[in-house]
């Protein structure tokens, strides 16, 4: 791939992983307002949730620092974003419905980030989905456990499973040499449209009865 295409698609990934973390952010602080937290609790719990799933993606692969070692501007967009959430969180007609969102939008974004830099890294297919899935819920999960929640991942509704397409298609589409950019935003619709789904029609998977 010439040097000026891989440019562009290096430059689309950081765009989409910055703003992951705000989307990510605003869930956090989403989950904030629900708790009835302080200023300072908006910006702990945004920060976690939003950077939470790459900390873990960068340590589980090594290979250089944690993202937000390397590149400060993304703690700066958690603060950025997630302090206005104090006072703007009351304009919404539903915060738990608003915090579904968000998260789903981060969950996208963040499997596409987590699976093409897994995948850039050399790692085998299944693990870069498998980056792809953890940079996508984990943060989600750090944000449910402060809170005391049981996390979405444990959900009966669609979760993770959207995630996981998604990284498949990349995976796949890595193998077989497809367009970076088409499979990038490919995966994005898909994780989106079936966690909206999911969301907006209540599409669950079968949980265990006893």
């Amino acid at each position: 791939m010439p040097a000026a295409d891989s440019l562009t698609i290096h430059e689309i990934l950081h765009l989409l992983e910055l703003a992951g973390v705000a989307v990510f952010a605003v869930s956090g602080a989403l989950m904030a307002a629900e708790k009835r937290m302080d200023p300072f609790g908006f910006v702990v719990l945004g920060t976690v949730t939003a950077i939470g799933g790459g900390t873990l993606r960068d340590l589980v692969l090594g290979g250089g620092p944690v993202f937000w070692v390397d590149q400060p501007d993304f703690l700066m967009v958690c603060i950025v974003v997630s302090l206005p959430v104090f006072w703007l969180a009351r304009l919404l007609r539903s915060v738990q419905t608003s915090l579904l969102w968000f998260d789903a939008l981060g969950m996208a974004m963040f499997t596409v980030t987590g699976t093409h830099k897994a995948l850039a890294m050399g790692a085998p297919g299944v693990v870069a989905g498998t980056m792809g899935v953890m940079s996508a819920a984990f943060g989600g999960i750090l944000r449910d456990v402060i809170c005391g929640e049981r996390p979405l991942l444990l959900h009966s509704d669609v979760y993770a499973t959207a995630a996981l397409a998604g990284a498949i298609l990349l995976v796949q589409a890595d193998a077989l040499g497809l367009s970076p950019m088409t499979a990038n935003w490919g995966a994005f619709a898909l994780i989106f449209v079936i966690r909206a789904g999911a969301i907006r029609f209540g599409w669950s998977i079968p949980s265990y009865k006893p």
